[in-house]
């Protein structure tokens, strides 16, 4: 007797379904419209605060935003930011080569004014220059430790407005080293390479395949620097410096009204920071090319 097993089941395919008659029912977020209607609420009560609160005094405001005076306090606050953003990352060029270089003494060097510039605030140093006739009457070239040939006087060498610029560029220089130095380590060290194995000088290298590359990281932190600096224009106003902020103190300590002097601060401040930002955009979308679609 032999036994025989019984033929497997043949597997049935089930048929397709039409997709097209399928209901498709979108994912459900509900508490994000409740955060979506508090944060309506919430900015609507602003805006009617804004409008409907006299302490604002807007016609104080619109009478301060274009006067002659804030506007030439908006134009010193602008030269204070041009002049520190560009001799500050010029040296803080120099500065990331530096620390890059092959020599231990320029490493070091380097290193030390970093390390020196990021360590002492910002209000030491402006103060320190301004106060630089008070520690050296004058500067004199000659031999070291020995006869001078010629002398500067630093009172009139280093006034309040250079003392502002050369605090802000120094203190800029030491930031924007370490963000170019970051920008030139994201580069792959074998481009490198294969350019000096086709014979290309140094020089080329970094200005035609470094830099190019390394503006793409370099471009994010720089226009933060560039922003905070301008924003950071305000603490010359220790100096007696007629930017923005100081001028705007000025008239509100002749005039009492704080608020409204201060939202012409605000204003400007918001403004160029803005237009400053639309340039970063531009300035990145520029150097994206190639790397982004």
């Amino acid at each position: 007797m032999s036994l025989t097993s019984d033929p497997p089941l043949a597997k049935t395919v089930a048929e397709p379904e039409d997709l097209s008659t399928l209901k498709v029912v979108p994912v459900r977020h509900p508490w994000r419209w409740v955060a979506i209607a508090a944060t309506a609420v919430v900015l609507a009560q602003f805006v009617h605060g804004l409008a409907t609160n006299t302490g604002w005094e807007w016609r104080v405001f619109a009478e301060f935003l274009t006067a002659e005076v804030i506007l030439k306090a908006v134009w010193t606050t602008l030269q204070l930011t041009f002049y520190g953003t560009v001799l500050g990352f010029a040296l803080g060029i120099v500065l990331a080569f530096m620390r890059l270089s092959q020599s231990r003494f320029l490493r070091t060097v380097a290193f030390g004014y970093i390390w020196a510039f990021r360590s002492i605030p910002l209000i030491v140093q402006l103060l320190f220059w301004f106060n630089l006739a008070y520690l050296y009457k004058e500067l004199q070239f000659g031999i070291p430790f020995g006869p001078g040939f010629f002398s500067f006087d630093t009172m009139g060498l280093v006034g309040a407005m250079s003392a502002a610029v050369l605090g802000l560029a120094l203190h800029q220089a030491a930031y924007a080293a370490e963000i170019v130095r970051g920008g030139v380590l994201a580069v792959d060290g074998g481009q490198l390479e294969a350019a000096a194995a086709l014979g290309i000088p140094r020089l080329r290298q970094i200005r035609r395949i470094v830099l190019p590359q390394a503006m793409r990281s370099i471009l994010p932190n720089a226009a933060n620097e560039v922003i905070s600096l301008f924003k950071g224009t305000s603490i010359v106003s220790v100096m007696a410096i007629g930017e923005l902020f100081y001028q705007v103190q000025v008239i509100y300590g002749r005039n009492g009204r704080v608020v409204p002097l201060l939202m012409v601060a605000t204003a400007w401040y918001i403004l160029l920071t803005s237009a400053l930002s639309v340039v970063q955009y531009y300035v990145e979308r520029h150097y994206a090319k190639g790397a982004v679609r």
